[in-house]
């Protein structure tokens, strides 16, 4: 019996390798802004070995097909960094945070515009491998900035904030980290219960805007 077909393997790749693109901009963000942890560490390459992570990058992806949970959702490793190394104090963390969203994002929309002008010059396999590294990268971008821990959203939102006001969000992100991959468990579990759906339909929206469908 077959258990994954070859569309969903496909899916599967351009997960991992989005993925992995998303924290090597985390490094690159950091680097740019004088912190050399992501380099000195390996980082900063997009051979997948260095940045697999078998929770995020291998069981995950592989329960949500097995399960047909109708999201397809997974990381590397955290690309590391140092935010003291970090020249821009004030903005440093939040820009390196909306580094690795802000790629995907960036990713979707060129592929987008390949396919929306250029879309007829395309055989039919092109058009699908377009097609869902735009949906993939979509939905990573913004899934990652929501606004709740461990995601880059809720990085950014308390970087952003006054250091009065961001205490408080601060403290609850490092509660949240403190779990380990069982707040990530949780967090997985609240969004595909209640707000896959709607989620779901705010990608393709955006997806059609892009491609022009």
């Amino acid at each position: 019996m077959q258990l994954v077909d070859s569309n969903t393997l496909f899916f599967i790749l351009i997960l991992i390798f989005s993925v992995i693109v998303h924290e090597v901009a985390h490094g690159y963000a950091a680097h740019s802004l004088g912190d050399p942890t992501a380099r000195l560490a390996g980082r900063l390459t997009l051979n997948p070995i260095p940045h697999i992570d078998l929770f995020g990058s291998i069981l995950i992806p592989a329960f949500l097909v097995l399960t047909n949970a109708g999201i397809l959702f997974g990381w590397a490793k955290p690309v590391p960094y140092n935010p003291y190394n970090l020249k821009n104090q004030r903005w440093g963390e939040a820009l390196v945070a909306f580094a690795g969203p802000g790629t995907n994002l960036l990713i979707a929309v060129i592929f987008a515009f390949i396919v929306r002008f250029f879309g007829t010059l395309l055989s039919p396999q092109a058009l699908s491998l377009a097609g869902a590294i735009i949906l993939i990268n979509l939905f990573l971008g913004l899934f990652n900035l929501i606004p709740i821990p461990p995601f880059d959203g809720y990085t950014v939102l308390s970087r952003a904030l006054s250091y009065r006001h961001a205490f408080a969000l601060r403290a609850f992100e490092q509660r949240v980290r403190s779990w380990g991959p069982v707040g990530l468990l949780v967090v997985l579990f609240l969004f595909i219960t209640l707000l896959s759906g709607p989620f779901a339909n705010l990608v393709f929206l955006l997806f059609h805007l892009l491609v022009g469908g």
